[in-house]
């Protein structure tokens, strides 16, 4: 019996002490056929496209509305408060979910992260509402 296909979902997300954090999870690719394994249909609520140039760097921020972030071309970073981060490259993709938590407000010494553009090619980016 063969393993069932998934689809690794990694996810930013502000933890119960209100600071963004990554975990990641698998999602069952369990429709389709055995040469095209499909996750389930997911909504969504529209997509962005996004140019930024060399050398863009953000302040910390919470994203406002969950999204999927998928890169298409050049390297993005997204910094923690605690000092770590993690780079993302053409085709690869990231959940942001690192919301403001319910009754809070933002709180640039806690909450959030922050993006960059690495390297000398602009970061094209895909966004997709949840």
């Amino acid at each position: 019996m063969s393993t069932p296909a998934t689809f690794t979902q990694v996810t930013l997300y502000t933890d119960t002490d209100g600071r963004a954090r990554f975990r990641e999870h698998e999602l069952m690719l369990s429709e389709g056929t055995p040469a095209a394994l499909l996750s389930p249909l997911m909504a969504s609520g529209g997509f962005q496209l996004r140019h930024s140039p060399v050398g863009f760097r953000s302040t910390f921020h919470c994203t406002t509305t969950p999204q999927w972030v998928f890169i298409l071309s050049g390297r993005m970073e997204i910094g923690l408060r605690d000092g770590s981060s993690r780079v993302f490259g053409p085709g690869q993709h990231f959940y942001s979910a690192d919301t403001v938590p319910a009754g809070a407000v933002f709180d640039a010494a806690v909450h959030g992260h922050w993006s960059r553009q690495l390297g000398d090619q602009p970061l094209v980016t895909l966004f997709v509402r949840g």
